[in-house]
Protein backbone atom coordinates (compact mmCIF):
# COMPACT_ATOMS: atom_id res chain seq x y z
CA UNK A 1 0.00 0.00 0.00
CA UNK A 2 2.65 2.50 0.57
CA UNK A 3 3.56 1.97 -2.74
CA UNK A 4 0.31 2.84 -4.17
CA UNK A 5 -0.24 6.44 -2.25
CA UNK A 6 -0.16 8.17 -5.23
CA UNK A 7 -3.44 6.29 -6.71
CA UNK A 8 -6.49 8.05 -5.91
CA UNK A 9 -8.34 4.33 -5.78
CA UNK A 10 -5.69 1.84 -5.93
CA UNK A 11 -7.05 -1.72 -7.13
CA UNK A 12 -5.55 -4.96 -7.45
CA UNK A 13 -3.30 -5.78 -10.58
CA UNK A 14 -4.67 -8.04 -13.16
CA UNK A 15 -2.01 -10.92 -14.02
CA UNK A 16 -1.32 -11.77 -17.61
CA UNK A 17 1.51 -14.01 -17.29
CA UNK A 18 2.75 -16.64 -14.64
CA UNK A 19 2.02 -16.23 -11.01
CA UNK A 20 0.35 -13.33 -8.54
CA UNK A 21 2.34 -10.42 -6.54
CA UNK A 22 1.81 -12.35 -3.83
CA UNK A 23 3.35 -16.01 -4.78
CA UNK A 24 6.16 -13.63 -6.33
CA UNK A 25 6.81 -12.04 -3.05
CA UNK A 26 6.61 -16.40 -1.43
CA UNK A 27 8.69 -17.79 -3.70
CA UNK A 28 11.48 -14.83 -3.86
CA UNK A 29 11.52 -15.24 0.30
CA UNK A 30 11.75 -18.67 0.05
CA UNK A 31 14.73 -18.38 -2.55
CA UNK A 32 16.71 -15.74 -1.12
CA UNK A 33 16.42 -18.21 1.98
CA UNK A 34 18.62 -20.64 0.57
CA UNK A 35 20.66 -18.29 -1.68
CA UNK A 36 24.36 -18.97 -1.12
CA UNK A 37 27.51 -16.95 -2.32
CA UNK A 38 31.09 -18.04 -1.90
CA UNK A 39 33.66 -15.22 -1.70
CA UNK A 40 37.12 -16.40 -3.48
CA UNK A 41 38.98 -18.75 -1.01
CA UNK A 42 36.37 -18.46 1.48
CA UNK A 43 32.95 -21.19 2.40
CA UNK A 44 30.10 -20.51 1.17
CA UNK A 45 27.78 -18.15 3.21
CA UNK A 46 24.65 -16.50 3.24
CA UNK A 47 24.06 -13.17 0.40
CA UNK A 48 24.09 -10.31 2.23
CA UNK A 49 20.63 -8.25 3.26
CA UNK A 50 21.40 -5.37 0.99
CA UNK A 51 21.63 -7.77 -2.63
CA UNK A 52 19.36 -7.22 -5.16
CA UNK A 53 17.70 -10.52 -5.41
CA UNK A 54 14.30 -9.22 -7.64
CA UNK A 55 14.40 -7.31 -10.88
CA UNK A 56 11.66 -5.36 -12.20
CA UNK A 57 10.89 -3.97 -15.62
CA UNK A 58 8.36 -1.62 -15.96
CA UNK A 59 6.46 -1.05 -19.26
CA UNK A 60 4.39 1.79 -20.24
CA UNK A 61 1.46 2.43 -23.57
CA UNK A 62 1.07 5.99 -24.30
CA UNK A 63 -2.66 5.84 -24.31
CA UNK A 64 -4.44 6.61 -21.35
CA UNK A 65 -6.94 4.33 -19.55
CA UNK A 66 -9.81 6.44 -20.07
CA UNK A 67 -9.30 5.75 -23.54
CA UNK A 68 -8.20 2.47 -23.50
CA UNK A 69 -12.06 2.10 -21.44
CA UNK A 70 -14.07 4.41 -23.85
CA UNK A 71 -12.41 3.46 -27.83
CA UNK A 72 -12.26 -0.08 -29.00
CA UNK A 73 -9.64 0.13 -31.11
CA UNK A 74 -7.15 1.56 -28.81
CA UNK A 75 -8.23 -1.52 -26.26
CA UNK A 76 -7.56 -3.27 -29.17
CA UNK A 77 -3.82 -1.74 -29.85
CA UNK A 78 -3.00 -1.54 -26.24
CA UNK A 79 -3.80 -5.49 -25.51
CA UNK A 80 -1.72 -6.40 -28.82
CA UNK A 81 1.02 -4.39 -27.08
CA UNK A 82 0.67 -6.45 -24.39
CA UNK A 83 1.00 -9.71 -26.03
CA UNK A 84 4.07 -8.31 -27.70
CA UNK A 85 5.86 -6.92 -24.21
CA UNK A 86 5.13 -10.61 -22.77
CA UNK A 87 6.60 -12.34 -25.53
CA UNK A 88 9.69 -10.21 -25.63
CA UNK A 89 10.02 -10.41 -22.35
CA UNK A 90 10.09 -14.26 -22.21
CA UNK A 91 12.26 -14.14 -25.35
CA UNK A 92 15.34 -12.01 -23.32
CA UNK A 93 15.14 -13.58 -19.54
CA UNK A 94 13.34 -17.18 -20.03
CA UNK A 95 12.38 -19.33 -17.24
CA UNK A 96 13.88 -16.54 -14.63
CA UNK A 97 10.57 -13.95 -15.80
CA UNK A 98 7.72 -15.25 -13.11
CA UNK A 99 5.23 -13.04 -13.47
CA UNK A 100 3.74 -10.11 -15.39
CA UNK A 101 1.06 -8.22 -14.32
CA UNK A 102 -1.31 -4.94 -15.61
CA UNK A 103 -2.38 -2.13 -13.44
CA UNK A 104 -5.79 -0.39 -14.25
CA UNK A 105 -5.88 1.94 -11.26
CA UNK A 106 -3.75 4.89 -12.75
CA UNK A 107 -3.51 7.37 -15.56
CA UNK A 108 -1.72 4.70 -18.12
CA UNK A 109 -2.00 1.47 -19.47
CA UNK A 110 1.21 -0.61 -18.07
CA UNK A 111 2.93 -3.15 -16.94
CA UNK A 112 5.02 -4.63 -14.64
CA UNK A 113 7.32 -7.74 -14.95
CA UNK A 114 9.17 -9.40 -12.31
CA UNK A 115 12.56 -11.77 -12.72
CA UNK A 116 14.22 -13.74 -9.95
CA UNK A 117 17.49 -15.11 -10.68
CA UNK A 118 17.77 -18.29 -11.30
CA UNK A 119 21.90 -18.49 -10.22
CA UNK A 120 22.50 -20.07 -6.42
CA UNK A 121 23.56 -16.37 -5.31
CA UNK A 122 20.41 -14.42 -6.91
CA UNK A 123 22.46 -12.09 -7.95
CA UNK A 124 19.63 -9.75 -9.99
CA UNK A 125 22.24 -7.18 -11.63
CA UNK A 126 23.11 -9.77 -13.55
CA UNK A 127 20.13 -9.63 -15.27
CA UNK A 128 20.78 -6.01 -15.45
CA UNK A 129 21.91 -4.73 -18.74
CA UNK A 130 23.14 -1.28 -17.70
CA UNK A 131 25.38 -2.53 -14.74
CA UNK A 132 26.24 -5.56 -16.56
CA UNK A 133 27.95 -3.58 -18.95
CA UNK A 134 29.55 -0.93 -16.19
CA UNK A 135 30.52 -4.09 -14.02
CA UNK A 136 32.72 -5.08 -17.03
CA UNK A 137 34.80 -2.20 -17.64
CA UNK A 138 35.36 -1.64 -14.06
CA UNK A 139 36.69 -4.49 -13.52
CA UNK A 140 39.03 -4.68 -16.78
CA UNK A 141 40.24 -1.78 -14.32
CA UNK A 142 41.63 1.67 -15.94
CA UNK A 143 43.33 2.08 -19.15
CA UNK A 144 47.02 3.80 -18.87
CA UNK A 145 47.18 7.42 -17.85
CA UNK A 146 42.76 7.05 -16.44
CA UNK A 147 42.18 7.80 -13.14
CA UNK A 148 39.20 6.15 -11.27
CA UNK A 149 37.12 9.27 -11.36
CA UNK A 150 37.45 8.96 -15.47
CA UNK A 151 37.01 4.97 -15.06
CA UNK A 152 33.63 5.41 -13.83
CA UNK A 153 32.56 7.63 -16.06
CA UNK A 154 33.62 5.59 -18.54
CA UNK A 155 31.74 2.67 -17.14
CA UNK A 156 28.87 5.47 -16.90
CA UNK A 157 29.04 5.55 -20.59
CA UNK A 158 28.90 1.38 -20.77
CA UNK A 159 25.95 1.57 -18.84
CA UNK A 160 24.19 3.82 -21.08
CA UNK A 161 25.22 2.35 -24.39
CA UNK A 162 23.95 -0.84 -22.73
CA UNK A 163 20.30 0.54 -21.80
CA UNK A 164 20.10 2.47 -25.02
CA UNK A 165 20.63 -0.67 -26.68
CA UNK A 166 18.25 -2.76 -24.83
CA UNK A 167 15.20 -0.18 -25.22
CA UNK A 168 16.22 -0.49 -29.34
CA UNK A 169 15.77 -3.99 -29.22
CA UNK A 170 12.52 -3.54 -27.34
CA UNK A 171 11.66 -0.53 -29.84
CA UNK A 172 12.28 -2.71 -32.91
CA UNK A 173 10.96 -5.94 -31.33
CA UNK A 174 7.68 -4.12 -29.59
CA UNK A 175 6.93 -0.26 -30.36
CA UNK A 176 7.45 -0.79 -34.18
CA UNK A 177 4.37 -3.27 -34.75
CA UNK A 178 2.43 -1.65 -32.40
CA UNK A 179 2.89 1.65 -33.86
CA UNK A 180 4.61 3.34 -31.32
CA UNK A 181 8.01 6.02 -31.76
CA UNK A 182 11.06 5.42 -29.84
CA UNK A 183 10.55 8.93 -27.90
CA UNK A 184 8.39 11.23 -27.23
CA UNK A 185 7.94 14.61 -27.97
CA UNK A 186 8.95 16.11 -24.92
CA UNK A 187 12.54 15.38 -24.99
CA UNK A 188 13.34 15.86 -28.22
CA UNK A 189 11.33 19.18 -28.16
CA UNK A 190 9.38 18.28 -30.97
CA UNK A 191 6.30 20.60 -31.85
CA UNK A 192 2.88 19.50 -32.29
CA UNK A 193 2.39 18.90 -35.89
CA UNK A 194 6.37 17.27 -35.87
CA UNK A 195 5.06 14.62 -33.05
CA UNK A 196 1.62 13.95 -34.91
CA UNK A 197 3.59 13.66 -38.49
CA UNK A 198 6.09 11.38 -36.53
CA UNK A 199 3.08 9.33 -35.11
CA UNK A 200 1.42 9.07 -38.59
CA UNK A 201 4.34 7.75 -39.55
CA UNK A 202 4.84 4.83 -36.89
CA UNK A 203 1.22 4.42 -37.59
CA UNK A 204 2.27 3.96 -41.37
CA UNK A 205 5.03 1.47 -40.45
CA UNK A 206 3.05 -0.23 -38.06
CA UNK A 207 0.19 -0.80 -40.83
CA UNK A 208 3.03 -2.06 -43.62
CA UNK A 209 4.37 -4.50 -40.83
CA UNK A 210 1.28 -5.78 -40.39
CA UNK A 211 0.38 -6.06 -44.34
CA UNK A 212 3.78 -7.98 -44.64
CA UNK A 213 2.98 -10.17 -41.82
CA UNK A 214 -0.10 -10.73 -43.28
CA UNK A 215 1.43 -11.53 -46.99
CA UNK A 216 3.81 -13.67 -45.42
CA UNK A 217 1.31 -15.55 -43.74
CA UNK A 218 -0.96 -16.20 -46.98
CA UNK A 219 2.30 -16.56 -48.80
CA UNK A 220 3.05 -19.51 -46.37
CA UNK A 221 -0.36 -20.80 -46.60
CA UNK A 222 -0.42 -20.63 -50.08
CA UNK A 223 3.06 -22.60 -50.32
CA UNK A 224 1.80 -25.58 -47.46
CA UNK A 225 -1.90 -25.99 -49.25
CA UNK A 226 0.39 -26.09 -53.20
CA UNK A 227 2.50 -28.33 -51.44
CA UNK A 228 -0.87 -30.45 -50.19
CA UNK A 229 -2.12 -30.97 -53.74
CA UNK A 230 0.75 -31.92 -55.18
CA UNK A 231 1.61 -34.12 -52.68
CA UNK A 232 -2.22 -35.30 -53.09
CA UNK A 233 -1.92 -35.53 -56.89
CA UNK A 234 1.67 -37.34 -56.86
CA UNK A 235 -0.21 -40.26 -54.32
CA UNK A 236 -3.06 -39.83 -57.10
CA UNK A 237 -0.93 -40.41 -60.28
CA UNK A 238 1.18 -43.41 -58.28
CA UNK A 239 -1.78 -44.80 -56.99
CA UNK A 240 -3.46 -44.46 -60.90
CA UNK A 241 0.11 -45.65 -62.77
CA UNK A 242 0.20 -49.08 -60.73
CA UNK A 243 -3.43 -49.80 -61.56
CA UNK A 244 -2.66 -49.37 -64.86
CA UNK A 245 0.50 -51.46 -64.50
CA UNK A 246 -1.38 -54.01 -62.82
CA UNK A 247 -4.14 -54.23 -65.14
CA UNK A 248 -1.58 -53.92 -68.28
CA UNK A 249 -0.50 -56.95 -66.48
CA UNK A 250 -3.74 -59.25 -66.15
CA UNK A 251 -4.27 -57.86 -69.72
CA UNK A 252 -0.76 -59.53 -71.12
CA UNK A 253 -1.36 -62.04 -68.90
CA UNK A 254 -5.08 -63.00 -70.43
CA UNK A 255 -3.76 -62.00 -73.98
CA UNK A 256 -0.89 -64.93 -73.81
CA UNK A 257 -3.74 -67.10 -72.72
CA UNK A 258 -5.94 -66.66 -75.41
CA UNK A 259 -3.85 -66.73 -77.53
CA UNK A 260 -2.26 -70.10 -76.35
CA UNK A 261 -5.93 -71.72 -76.59
CA UNK A 262 -6.41 -70.09 -79.97
CA UNK A 263 -2.92 -72.17 -81.16
CA UNK A 264 -4.10 -74.99 -79.14
CA UNK A 265 -7.84 -74.96 -81.27
CA UNK A 266 -5.96 -74.08 -84.76
CA UNK A 267 -3.30 -77.04 -84.16
CA UNK A 268 -6.52 -79.95 -83.09
CA UNK A 269 -8.86 -78.13 -86.22
CA UNK A 270 -5.43 -78.99 -88.26
CA UNK A 271 -5.39 -82.70 -86.98
CA UNK A 272 -8.60 -83.09 -87.28
CA UNK A 273 -8.75 -81.86 -90.63
CA UNK A 274 -5.42 -84.44 -91.31
CA UNK A 275 -7.47 -87.49 -90.01
CA UNK A 276 -10.51 -86.09 -91.99
CA UNK A 277 -8.40 -86.38 -95.00
CA UNK A 278 -7.11 -89.91 -94.08
CA UNK A 279 -11.11 -90.74 -93.54
CA UNK A 280 -11.74 -89.42 -96.94
CA UNK A 281 -8.77 -90.95 -98.54
CA UNK A 282 -9.38 -94.56 -96.84
CA UNK A 283 -13.02 -94.58 -98.22
CA UNK A 284 -11.84 -93.49 -101.52
CA UNK A 285 -10.21 -96.94 -101.30
CA UNK A 286 -12.97 -98.42 -99.80
CA UNK A 287 -15.01 -97.29 -103.21
CA UNK A 288 -12.44 -97.73 -105.31
CA UNK A 289 -12.42 -101.54 -104.06
CA UNK A 290 -16.05 -101.89 -104.66
CA UNK A 291 -15.11 -100.97 -107.66
CA UNK A 292 -12.75 -103.33 -108.59
CA UNK A 293 -15.31 -105.90 -106.82
CA UNK A 294 -18.12 -104.89 -108.82
CA UNK A 295 -16.52 -105.65 -112.58
CA UNK A 296 -14.75 -108.77 -111.45
CA UNK A 297 -17.19 -110.31 -109.45
CA UNK A 298 -15.95 -114.27 -109.69
CA UNK A 299 -12.48 -112.78 -108.28
CA UNK A 300 -14.07 -111.36 -105.13
CA UNK A 301 -15.78 -114.93 -104.78
CA UNK A 302 -12.96 -116.69 -104.94
CA UNK A 303 -10.65 -114.10 -103.11
CA UNK A 304 -13.65 -114.33 -100.04
CA UNK A 305 -13.09 -117.99 -100.23
CA UNK A 306 -9.88 -118.50 -100.31
CA UNK A 307 -8.67 -115.95 -97.82
CA UNK A 308 -11.67 -116.44 -95.39
CA UNK A 309 -13.78 -113.60 -96.24
CA UNK A 310 -14.74 -113.23 -92.00
CA UNK A 311 -10.80 -111.97 -91.19
CA UNK A 312 -11.23 -109.46 -94.19
CA UNK A 313 -14.40 -108.06 -92.81
CA UNK A 314 -12.57 -108.31 -89.20
CA UNK A 315 -9.43 -106.06 -90.49
CA UNK A 316 -11.47 -103.42 -91.92
CA UNK A 317 -14.08 -103.33 -88.94
CA UNK A 318 -10.63 -102.94 -86.42
CA UNK A 319 -9.24 -100.08 -88.46
CA UNK A 320 -12.28 -98.62 -89.06
CA UNK A 321 -13.19 -98.65 -84.91
CA UNK A 322 -9.99 -97.88 -84.34
CA UNK A 323 -9.85 -94.66 -86.60
CA UNK A 324 -13.85 -93.48 -84.91
CA UNK A 325 -12.16 -93.97 -81.67
CA UNK A 326 -9.01 -91.80 -82.57
CA UNK A 327 -11.62 -88.94 -83.97
CA UNK A 328 -14.11 -89.80 -80.31
CA UNK A 329 -11.06 -89.08 -78.69
CA UNK A 330 -9.69 -85.76 -80.72
CA UNK A 331 -13.74 -84.42 -80.13
CA UNK A 332 -13.75 -85.41 -76.52
CA UNK A 333 -10.34 -83.49 -76.03
CA UNK A 334 -11.45 -80.64 -77.74
CA UNK A 335 -14.51 -80.34 -76.21
CA UNK A 336 -12.47 -80.36 -72.57
CA UNK A 337 -10.04 -77.70 -73.84
CA UNK A 338 -13.16 -75.81 -74.97
CA UNK A 339 -14.99 -76.05 -72.31
CA UNK A 340 -11.85 -74.91 -69.50
CA UNK A 341 -11.33 -71.42 -71.96
CA UNK A 342 -12.48 -68.18 -70.68
CA UNK A 343 -15.52 -66.65 -72.47
CA UNK A 344 -13.27 -64.67 -74.54
CA UNK A 345 -12.22 -67.67 -76.45
CA UNK A 346 -16.03 -68.65 -77.89
CA UNK A 347 -14.26 -68.47 -81.35
CA UNK A 348 -12.55 -71.44 -80.19
CA UNK A 349 -15.60 -73.18 -78.93
CA UNK A 350 -17.52 -72.11 -81.87
CA UNK A 351 -14.46 -73.65 -84.16
CA UNK A 352 -14.34 -76.93 -81.87
CA UNK A 353 -18.36 -77.33 -82.54
CA UNK A 354 -17.55 -77.21 -86.19
CA UNK A 355 -15.17 -80.16 -85.64
CA UNK A 356 -17.49 -81.96 -83.83
CA UNK A 357 -20.30 -81.43 -86.97
CA UNK A 358 -17.17 -82.49 -89.65
CA UNK A 359 -16.55 -85.30 -87.14
CA UNK A 360 -20.66 -86.17 -87.47
CA UNK A 361 -20.52 -85.89 -90.90
CA UNK A 362 -17.42 -88.12 -91.31
CA UNK A 363 -18.82 -90.81 -88.93
CA UNK A 364 -21.93 -91.15 -91.51
CA UNK A 365 -20.13 -91.15 -94.48
CA UNK A 366 -18.02 -94.25 -92.76
CA UNK A 367 -21.30 -96.15 -92.34
CA UNK A 368 -22.20 -95.00 -95.42
CA UNK A 369 -19.43 -96.97 -96.47
CA UNK A 370 -20.21 -100.30 -94.20
CA UNK A 371 -23.51 -100.03 -96.10
CA UNK A 372 -21.75 -99.28 -99.51
CA UNK A 373 -19.74 -103.01 -98.62
CA UNK A 374 -22.30 -104.42 -97.29
CA UNK A 375 -24.08 -104.30 -100.50
CA UNK A 376 -21.39 -105.11 -103.09
CA UNK A 377 -20.97 -108.87 -101.82
CA UNK A 378 -21.56 -111.07 -103.91
CA UNK A 379 -24.27 -113.03 -103.84
CA UNK A 380 -24.67 -116.92 -103.37
CA UNK A 381 -24.79 -119.11 -107.10
CA UNK A 382 -27.76 -121.05 -107.38
CA UNK A 383 -26.84 -124.27 -106.43
CA UNK A 384 -28.53 -128.16 -108.34
CA UNK A 385 -30.65 -130.13 -106.43
CA UNK A 386 -28.81 -132.69 -104.29
CA UNK A 387 -25.31 -131.11 -104.71
CA UNK A 388 -23.79 -130.02 -101.28
CA UNK A 389 -22.21 -127.12 -100.65
CA UNK A 390 -17.97 -127.07 -99.91
CA UNK A 391 -17.51 -127.74 -96.48
CA UNK A 392 -14.59 -125.35 -96.01
CA UNK A 393 -17.18 -122.01 -97.16
CA UNK A 394 -18.34 -120.15 -94.04
CA UNK A 395 -21.22 -117.68 -93.84
CA UNK A 396 -20.04 -114.00 -93.06
CA UNK A 397 -21.68 -110.78 -93.05
CA UNK A 398 -20.38 -107.92 -92.71
CA UNK A 399 -21.87 -106.25 -89.38
CA UNK A 400 -24.14 -102.60 -89.50
CA UNK A 401 -22.07 -101.18 -86.63
CA UNK A 402 -19.02 -102.30 -84.03
CA UNK A 403 -20.99 -103.36 -81.42
CA UNK A 404 -22.91 -106.79 -83.45
CA UNK A 405 -21.79 -109.37 -85.53
CA UNK A 406 -22.72 -112.61 -86.25
CA UNK A 407 -20.20 -115.46 -88.14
Amino acid sequence: MAASVHVANPAPPVVIFGIGVDEVERLHDFAADAAMTTPKGGKPRRIQKSQHTLMTVVASHPHAMDEVRADPVKLREAEEWEKRTVTWLRSKYGDQLISVVRHEDESHYHLHAYLVPDDPAMRANALHPGQCAKAAVMAAGPVEGEDSKALNKRGDAAYRQAMREWQDAYHETVAIPSGLTRLGPQRRRLSRAEWQAEQTQAKALKTTIERAREVKRKGETFVAATKEDVARIAAEAAAAKAEADRQLAAAKVATEAAKAAQDSAVAEQRKARSMMSRVRQEAARVREATARLQRFPGALRSLFDGFKRSKVAARIRATVDAEMEALRRTAADAAERATAADTGRREAEARARNLRQNLTDTGRELAAARHELAALRPLEPERAPGVQPPLFVEETKIPENRNSHKN
